[in-house]
C-alpha cells in the first residue's frame, strides 16, 4: 500500500468530514440530483432488496475517500478502506494486520482480502451494501476478490492529469495536535494558532507523489479490464460537488443484464480447476449469485441456523455430510427470490450421480452444464506447490508466484491437503463419477481449463451464447 492508505488521507481538495457532512446537508436541500444523460439507463433510488455494492478507485489526491464517505452517507451503507479493515475490534486478523502495518507499511495482498472478506460478511455489510474506498490497487488483488465471489455493482474511477494531483499534494498540511488535514488553497484554517502549528507530512513532495502516481498508472491498466461492463470514469477535476452527483447517479442505474435468458450454470471439475474464480466471473458480468456448496455449508454452521445444528457433528468428527441435508440447504437457497430472479452459478455440487438425480428433481435445475478438464499432472502441479507464510498470511506458488526472498522462503508452510497423495486421492474419486455425470449431462460442453482463466471464460460464454446444436433426428 502507497501512503494514500494511510490514516487520514483525506485529499486536499475536498473538506473535512465535518465540513462534508454540513456541505452535504445544505446539498440535499439546495439542489436536486441532476437527471442522468445516458439514454440507456434512468436514475433514481435502488431498487428496494438492491444494496449497494460500489467501488471507488483513484490515483492520490483525487478526493476518492471524501466521494465515498458522501455516498456512503446517502446511500446508508458501510465506508469499507484500509484504515477501518485494520482497526476492527475483536479481530484476530485485524489486530495481526495492524502488526504488519507498523512494522513494513504496507500489507500482502492476501491478508488485505480476507480483511475484506471477513468485513463483507459482517450484518451491516450484507444488508445496508458497502463502498470499497481505493481496493483492489492491482490486479492481484482483483483476481483474489474475484476468486472469493466479491462483485461490485458499480465501478468508479475518479480521473485528473497529474500536474493537478501533484499540486494538491504539495499544499497539504497536517495539524500534529488533531491529525486533521488542511491545504494551503483549497482549506486553510481561519484560527492563527492552527495555522502556527500545522506541518508538511511526509511523502507529499513532488518527486514522491510523482512516484506513486506512477505505480498507480502502471497497475490500473490491469484492474479496469476486470470490469468493462460496471465501470465510469469520472472527472476528478471539477468542483467535488459536481463530481459527487455524478457519482451518485451512475451508483443509482440498475445495469441491464448481459444473460439472454435467466442462466442456471453448473460448473464440474476436479479441485484446482478453476470452478470458483469461473463462478466469480460469471456472477459478475451476468449478476448472477454465486452457489458454492461447501461455502452454503459452512454458513449454515456459522449461522447457527436450524441446518447448522445437524451438520455441525458432522463437521466435527470430519466426516461426509448426508445427500439429503445437502439438498435441503440447496434447495433452501436456489428458491430465494434473488436466484429466482437473477439466476445462479454453481459449483462443488453434484459430485457423483446419485446427486446430480436429487439435483435434477429440483424446480431449478440447471440450463448450462460444462466440465472444466484439467489433466492430473496439471492438477498435481497447480495444488502441491502452493505455499502460505505462517508470518504475514501472504499465499505462494513455487512456480508462479514464488516468495521473493530465501528467509520467506525458508518459512513457508503446506497444506496437509496438498500434498501429492492426497491430490491424487481426491482425482482418482473424482475421475470414478465423472464418467456417470458426463452421461448424464449429456448437453453438458467440456472445455480445455489448462489455459488462461479468462481464455477459459470466453469459452464458457461462447457455450452460454451460442450453445450446441440439438440433434436432429
Amino acid at each position: 500500500m502507497d501512503a494514500t492508505t494511510a490514516p487520514h488521507r483525506i485529499p486536499p481538495e475536498m473538506p473535512q468530514y465535518g465540513e462534508a457532512n454540513h456541505i452535504f446537508e445544505m446539498m440535499q436541500v439546495t439542489r436536486a440530483v441532476p437527471p442522468c444523460r445516458d439514454p440507456g439507463r434512468r436514475p433514481g433510488p435502488l431498487r428496494r432488496g438492491i444494496v449497494p455494492k460500489i467501488m471507488i478507485l483513484g490515483p492520490p489526491a483525487s478526493g476518492k475517500t471524501t466521494i465515498a464517505m458522501w455516498l456512503c452517507k446517502h446511500l446508508k451503507s458501510v465506508l469499507l478502506c484500509l484504515e477501518n479493515l485494520m482497526t476492527k475490534k475483536y479481530s484476530s486478523l485485524a489486530e495481526r494486520a495492524r502488526k504488519h502495518y507498523q512494522k513494513m507499511k504496507s500489507l500482502p495482498s492476501s491478508l488485505l482480502v480476507k480483511l475484506i472478506e471477513e468485513r463483507l460478511g459482517e450484518d451491516d455489510c450484507v444488508q445496508r451494501g458497502w463502498i470499497l474506498d481505493g481496493i483492489p490497487e492491482t490486479r492481484e488483488q482483483v483476481l483474489m476478490i474475484q476468486a472469493l465471489g466479491i462483485t461490485p455493482r458499480h465501478v468508479i474511477v475518479l480521473s485528473a492529469p497529474d500536474t493537478v494531483l501533484i499540486e494538491r499534494n504539495l499544499g497539504k498540511r497536517v495539524d500534529p495536535h488533531t491529525g486533521e488535514i488542511y491545504h494551503t488553497t483549497f482549506d486553510w484554517p481561519p484560527e492563527f494558532e492552527i495555522q502556527n502549528r500545522l506541518i508538511v507530512p511526509e511523502g507529499i513532495s513532488e518527486q514522491e507523489t510523482a512516484q506513486k502516481l506512477m505505480a498507480y498508472h502502471r497497475n490500473i491498466v490491469s484492474v479496469l479490464p476486470s470490469y468493462p461492463k460496471i465501470l465510469k470514469v469520472i472527472s476528478a477535476d471539477q468542483p467535488c460537488v459536481d463530481v459527487f452527483y455524478q457519482a451518485l447517479t451512475y451508483a443509482q442505474t440498475n445495469h441491464r443484464s448481459n444473460a439472454p435468458f435467466t442462466l442456471r450454470v453448473l460448473l464440474l471439475g476436479p479441485k484446482g480447476s478453476g470452478k470458483r474464480l469461473q463462478a466469480a466471473l460469471l456472477a459478475q458480468k451476468y449478476g448472477l449469485v454465486s452457489v458454492c456448496c461447501g461455502r452454503l455449508l459452512k454458513e449454515a454452521v456459522a449461522d447457527k441456523s436450524k441446518f447448522g445444528e445437524v451438520i455441525q457433528p458432522f463437521f466435527e468428527k470430519d466426516l461426509a455430510v448426508p445427500d439429503g441435508i445437502i439438498m435441503k440447504v440447496l434447495s433452501n437457497r436456489l428458491t430465494q427470490h434473488d436466484c429466482i430472479q437473477k439466476g445462479w452459478v454453481m459449483y462443488g455440487f453434484p459430485r457423483d450421480l446419485d446427486q446430480a438425480h436429487m439435483l435434477n428433481t429440483l424446480e431449478y435445475k440447471p440450463n448450462r452444464v460444462f466440465f472444466l478438464n484439467v489433466p492430473l499432472d496439471s492438477i498435481i502441479e497447480r495444488l502441491t506447490l502452493r505455499r502460505i507464510d505462517p508470518v504475514t498470511g501472504e499465499r505462494y506458488h513455487l512456480m508462479y508466484k514464488p516468495p521473493p526472498t530465501m528467509e520467506i522462503q525458508a518459512r513457508l508452510l503446506e497444506n496437509p491437503k496438498d500434498t501429492e497423495e492426497q491430490v491424487k486421492l481426491k482425482m482418482d474419486l473424482f475421475y470414478r463419477n465423472s464418467a456417470e455425470l458426463e452421461a448424464f449431462y449429456k448437453q453438458a460442453i467440456t472445455i480445455n481449463g489448462d489455459q488462461d482463466p479468462y481464455t477459459v471464460f470466453e469459452y464458457i460464454e461462447t457455450g452460454i451464447i451460442n450453445p450446441l446444436p440439438q440433434k436432429v433426428f
